[in-house]
């Protein structure tokens, strides 16, 4: 696909002493994670294949990260119960979203999600960049309490069925 598997190997190419774990779904995409990790030599990083849904209830991943990355994932309310669930207490979910109105609809949309998944909205930083169009954010959710282990929800369920 022509999509980037943003914001990991970037980030690790500019902050090199972070341990990262990249989660793909489609075996191709990770395969060629895995290609470019090993190609460019970078340390500490690992490559998971496999769906939010359901890597998130083993329990070596739940509740394990300090910072959980989303780029256009999904809408909030879904995007969250992808990220929360692996995002240990006192950590956060940065996620990229569109600014303005549209981030607003998202937010009232999720303040059932955020209740429930134990997230609370932190701050959200304006992004300004060459060549950007249209108004972006990068949203910060802590994760004030843990998330019940029924979440994430079975696959296709977030998505069909936010909270």
């Amino acid at each position: 696909g022509r999509r980037s598997r943003l914001p990991g190997l970037p980030l690790k190419l500019a902050c090199p002493d972070i341990r990262l774990t990249l989660l793909e779904s489609t075996g191709k995409k990770a395969n060629f994670l895995r290609h470019v990790v090993e190609t460019l030599g970078l340390p500490d990083v690992e490559v998971l294949t496999g769906r939010a849904e359901e890597l998130a209830h083993r329990q070596e991943l739940r509740g394990d990260f300090d910072v959980t990355l989303a780029r256009g994932l999904a809408r909030l309310p879904t995007m969250l119960e992808y990220t929360l669930p692996f995002t240990r207490r006192g950590g956060v979910v940065a996620a990229w979203k569109h600014g303005g109105e549209r981030l607003e609809a998202e937010l009232e949309s999720a303040q059932r999600a955020l209740q429930i998944l134990g997230g609370s909205v932190r701050t959200i930083y304006p992004v300004t960049a060459t060549g950007l169009t249209d108004n972006r954010v990068v949203m910060v959710i802590e994760k004030v309490k843990a998330t019940p282990g029924d979440y994430p929800r079975r696959t296709g369920v977030p998505g069909k069925q936010p909270l």
